[in-house]
Parts: structure tokens; sequence; C-alpha cells
């Protein structure tokens, strides 16, 4: 399995989680005090941010991050950012990798939890904001992994940096909350949508990209943006990825999109469902085939209902796909089993 290059070595293990503001989820940055140097929206990339020696712009360096200019007045700079989705964090790591001589020497993190179609300006109100990382000192090109005790679920974040400075990256680890009790019974909706809580919880490889990008709305990108393993020469090889859906649920259809997968999407997949409570491992689990054996095509959404065994209700879906290759998206749609 290649490891994440985004996470460093050390990094604590909730670091595997969902960032919750990833600009893939539907992160997006609001406001900036200032971003002369270097745009607010790069905060929310993928990566850690790239450095090109000889690029400049009208008004300097160009940076691969948020830069604001030197402040010569007193105070300090800061931005607000909607999360993805609505969230328990359970960590952040605020990178400054390729800033070096112009990092903050300190950084703190506010949160509030706002109604859905909130305005900016009423996001400017200091008392909806509750502090969950103190002010806390920066490196130059760095990492730094900084725990968050205060378990609520909070929807912006205002990331206040010191003085002044940039910062290539801000990632927000975490689980997605759902308010189910919102979701009508009979409601279609996909179970295996990040945004509704779903989570991937395993896979036998992902060489070549992660095995989250799989629940990621929207269709992907480039072929980057998708679960792929690496070629696997073994006769009769089988690749899997196990999915905790977002609530237990009945299945009407199943999306399996090869989208960008021309030369390595796999040749079929099958798909399995099984009921947990939670907290039980899906290593346990007893699971039952609904989609059996299907050939896929490359570049291609393949929609399937009249091919379903059976619709459940799961809690979890392991897709199996053979004998290797790429899946861009999938997509569980059904309803809600309450």
């Amino acid at each position: 399995m290649k490891i994440n290059e985004e996470i460093a070595q050390d990094a604590p293990a909730w670091a595997q989680m969902l960032n919750l503001a990833a600009e893939k989820l539907g992160a997006v940055v609001l406001y900036a005090t200032d971003d002369f140097f270097a745009e607010k929206e790069n905060l929310i990339k993928p990566g850690r941010g790239i450095f090109i020696h000889d690029k400049y712009t009208d008004r300097g360096k160009w940076m691969d991050g948020w830069e604001s200019r030197r402040k010569r007045v007193p105070g300090h700079d800061w931005c607000i950012l909607a999360l993805g989705a609505p969230g328990v964090i359970h960590g952040v790591d605020i990178d400054t990798n390729f800033f070096l001589g112009n990092h903050p020497p300190h950084a703190s993190i506010e949160a509030c939890n706002a109604p859905q179609g909130i305005l900016l300006e009423d996001l400017h109100e200091d008392s909806m904001w509750t502090e969950i990382l103190p002010k806390s000192p920066l490196n130059p090109g760095s990492q730094h992994y900084y725990a968050i005790e205060d378990k609520q679920i909070w929807t912006h974040l205002k990331l206040h940096i010191y003085p002044d400075g940039g910062v290539a990256r801000l990632k927000v680890y975490g689980e997605v909350f759902k308010d189910w009790s919102l979701v009508a019974d009979d409601e279609r909706i996909d179970l295996a949508a990040a945004k509704n809580g779903a989570k991937v919880l395993a896979c036998n490889d992902m060489f070549f990209s992660s095995k989250d990008n799989l629940i990621m709305p929207n269709r992907g990108v480039n072929m980057g943006d998708g679960w792929e393993t690496k070629r696997n020469r073994k006769p009769g090889n089988v690749d899997w990825v196990v999915l905790k859906l977002g609530h237990r649920g009945l299945i009407d259809d199943v999306l399996v999109d090869t989208c960008h997968f021309k030369g390595n999407y796999p040749d079929r997949c099958s798909l399995e469902g099984c009921i947990l409570a939670e907290g039980e491992a899906w290593e346990s689990a007893v699971w039952t085939e609904f989609l059996p054996q299907t050939k896929l095509q490359a570049d291609h959404e393949h929609l399937f209902k009249a091919e379903l065994t059976g619709h459940g209700p799961f809690t979890h879906v392991r897709m199996k796909i053979y004998p290797d290759g790429g899946i861009s998206r999938l997509r569980i749609l059904g309803r809600a089993s309450k």
C-alpha cells in the first residue's frame, strides 16, 4: 500500500481521517484579511504545495499557499473557511511547506457551528467563535500536527497567523456529522457519500491513488482522483475495498464510475454487504453478495439496478475488482433504514 505523501511518517493516527477542509469535499475559503502574495484558496488544495524556483508574479515570488504582505501596523492576519461538511475535528495540520523566511511564527484556530446559508458578514461576529487551538508555534517548511480536544460539531474555522506570512496548506482531520433525523424515510440518498458520513475503512492496495477518493463529491477530475491499485500478475488476483455506509440502508441501485481509467480499469467488479453493530470489526463480518461479478468498461459510468440480487439492509459494503486497476467513484443509492 503506497504511503500518503501528504502525511508524515510520524503523524498521529487521526491524520488518517477525512480532511474536512479539502477543496474536493466542498470546503471554501471565504475571506482573508490579506492575500497579497498568494491566494487564500491555496490553503485547501491537495498535497503540500510545490515550489517553482524562477516563477514570479507582478507582486513578487509565486508561492503555493496563502501569504499576506509584511505587516507594518499593529494586529495580525486571519482567514475564514467553510468546511466541506459539518463535523467533529480530531486534529489539524498547519503546513508551512516551502515558506522558509516568510512563515508566521505562531498560529491559532477558532471554530463555529453556523446555520446553512449564513452570510459572510454575519461570520464576523466575535461572539459566535470558540478557540479550539490556542496560539501555537510554527516552524519554517514544516508540518505541525495539533490535536483538537473540543469534540463539538463545527462548520467553519478561522485561522489566525501572527503577525503575517505564509501557510501552504491547512488540513482538518475528523468525522462528518450527518443529521439523519432530517432525512425522510423515502428520500433517495447516496449512502456511500463522504458528505453523508460514509467512510472508507480499508483496502488491500492503493499504490497509485487513495481509497478515500471513491466517496468524494462530483466526478473525478483526472486519473489520480480515484482509487487505483498496482498491476498484479498473480493468477486469480482480487483487489478489494471496504466502506462503512453513512447510515444503515436499503440499496436501490449502484453507480460504478471508471472516469479517466482507460487502459487501467478493472475487467470486472462485484459488491457484497453486511450488517455490523457500532464498533464491531468488519474483519468478522459475514458478507452477502448483491452484485455478482459484472463486466466493466473504460471511462464509463455503470448504473446497476436490475443486476442487483439483493438490497439489504446493509451497514457496510465491500467492493471487489478483478484483477486490479482503478475506480473513480462508487455511489450506493438507496434509502436510510431507520
